[in-house]
């Protein structure tokens, strides 16, 4: 049987913990666990710097020293420059200037992009620090690590500017082509700025349309607005089909472009196996949060708690809040610290909140709501929490609160109840469709109603609530494990091939 080959797009890898980082370390471990059906590599690309790769696929004339010194240059093309100063500066902006000259006539031209082959076997322990132990276990790193890699050496970046740079009120932009000879399926986690080969099947992993319909709560946002949106016009007109991580996700897909209608399904996030209800004590919980404290010195607005927990061993009555994202304004932080405030000065004087998430954009109004809190001790602020500590706090947490205004999918609230936390969430489409009936929905606009319903849940009046809640929480929680993820994608791959 010949097996379909699939090249997996692993430059989200690169960046966080959560969201679409986790989203892409979790498929291609998932993918490769098909080894019976398909054979499947990754794409390593950066975001923003250009990456060396000097190894061809089937070059057999270089000496094994020569060959190992040129994979060495590669893996530091992913750290950047170390080159600094206002002449470092000049010079990398006048060879941008060129190189977009250049590869625009390229684009114009349709000459390919090739990929360069980099040996992640050689590299191990780089390969699997850089990309993929924030989120996989141990156990899964032979696997990951003895993969094959392709390496695309511009950055997505650039590959972007070229295209937006070719818009004009008659031309849609014109983008680079990629050489993805030899793939059945390139896999891109976010709208791609390229087009593929004759014979590969472009799939956009499709996460939200958030940049194009609330540009408002996005970073650097009138590039990233236009980067997805001609991007993903491009993507639209090229016949590519779309993976959506939701069915809220492909309702705003289709409400861009309804003509991709017919090449769009629904294949939900896998959720890590890490995340399970433990046996855990609550003073580890307790540690975990004071140890994890946010203490960024270059963020002036970051505080140190003056007036720190009493020391967990003691204070084991200490109930929390958690939410888990990271600080940008669509995920709503205001409307949690607003509701938390009101149940402070009423019903529930002594209940913490624990924000876990790194430092996003537009973070600075958020960070100083904060403040007062965190010098009291009474908020806390953690980041870099690995899942085997998260599952901790998830467990023990009074209640896990999920108010963001908008999302694609949502881990942190399926994560909780797979560990057997109570979940709160915004009432918005995505949260109604992915938690189903297992948690307590808000208006994501009204603070007191949020106050009013998790005052409710934490009474003894609403325990009976909280298990029925956590009964459905783990039929819920079923459906995102990757027995039950991975034969969607196998439906889909034949579904692409015999339409």
């Amino acid at each position: 049987m010949i097996r379909a080959k699939i090249l997996l797009d692993l430059k989200p890898a690169l960046d966080g913990y959560a969201g679409i980082p986790q989203e892409t370390r979790l498929l291609f471990a998932g993918m490769l666990s098909l080894d019976n059906h398909y054979i499947s590599e990754g794409l390593l690309q950066h975001g923003g710097s250009a990456l060396i790769s000097d190894v061809s696929a089937g070059d057999v004339t270089l000496t094994p020293a020569e060959r190992w010194l040129r994979h060495s240059r590669s893996v530091i093309s992913f750290y950047g420059s170390s080159k600094k100063g206002f002449p470092a500066v000049v010079i990398k902006e006048i060879n941008k200037y060129i190189q977009l000259k250049q590869l625009r006539w390229q684009a114009h031209k349709n000459k390919t992009l090739e990929l360069g082959v980099f040996e992640g076997n050689l590299f191990n322990d780089f390969i699997w620090s850089r990309l993929f132990s924030k989120t996989l276990k141990a156990a899964q790193k032979p696997v990951v690590t003895a993969a094959n890699h392709r390496v695309l050496r511009l950055s997505r970046r650039i590959m972007h500017e070229v295209g937006l740079k070719s818009l004009s009120r008659f031309h849609r932009p014109h983008y680079l082509s990629v050489n993805t000879r030899g793939y059945d399926f390139f896999i891109a986690q976010t709208p791609f700025p390229g087009r593929v080969s004759p014979g590969t099947r472009l799939v956009i992993r499709y996460h939200d349309a958030v940049p194009v319909l609330m540009p408002h709560t996005i970073g650097d946002k009138g590039f990233h607005q236009a980067s997805h949106f001609y991007a993903l016009q491009d993507n639209v007109a090229s016949g590519a089909w779309f993976s959506c991580i939701s069915e809220a996700s492909r309702r705003d897909l289709l409400t861009l472009f309804p003509e991709a209608e017919p090449r769009t399904v629904v294949i939900p996030n896998i959720v890590s196996e890490d995340y399970y209800q433990d046996d855990s004590k609550k003073a580890h919980a307790l540690k975990i949060i004071y140890n994890r404290c946010h203490r960024d010195m270059d963020v002036a607005t970051t505080v140190i708690p003056s007036n720190p927990m009493v020391p967990p061993v003691i204070n084991t009555s200490f109930d929390y809040l958690l939410m888990v994202s990271t600080l940008e304004p669509r995920k709503n932080h205001q409307l949690l610290l607003a509701a938390w405030e009101s149940l402070k000065y009423t019903s529930l004087p002594d209940l913490k909140l624990v924000i876990v998430g790194g430092l996003g954009w537009n973070y600075q109004p958020i960070l100083q709501q904060f403040r007062p809190w965190l010098e009291q001790g009474e908020l806390f602020h953690l980041s870099n929490v690995p899942a085997n500590e998260l599952r901790v706090l998830y467990r023990h947490a009074a209640a896990t609160i999920c108010p963001s205004i908008a999302e694609g999918f949502d881990y942190s609230g399926i994560e909780a109840m797979c560990c057997g936390g109570l979940v709160l969430a915004s009432d918005i489409p995505v949260h109604r469709e992915v938690y189903g009936d297992a948690s307590v929905y808000f208006d994501p606009y009204d603070a007191e109603q949020a106050a009013t319903k998790i005052s409710r849940l934490l009474s003894a009046e609403g325990q009976q609530d909280v298990l029925m809640l956590k009964q459905a929480a783990t039929t819920v929680a079923k459906k995102y494990t990757s027995q039950n993820i991975l034969p969607l994608w196998e439906a889909f791959f034949n579904h692409c091939t015999n339409p």
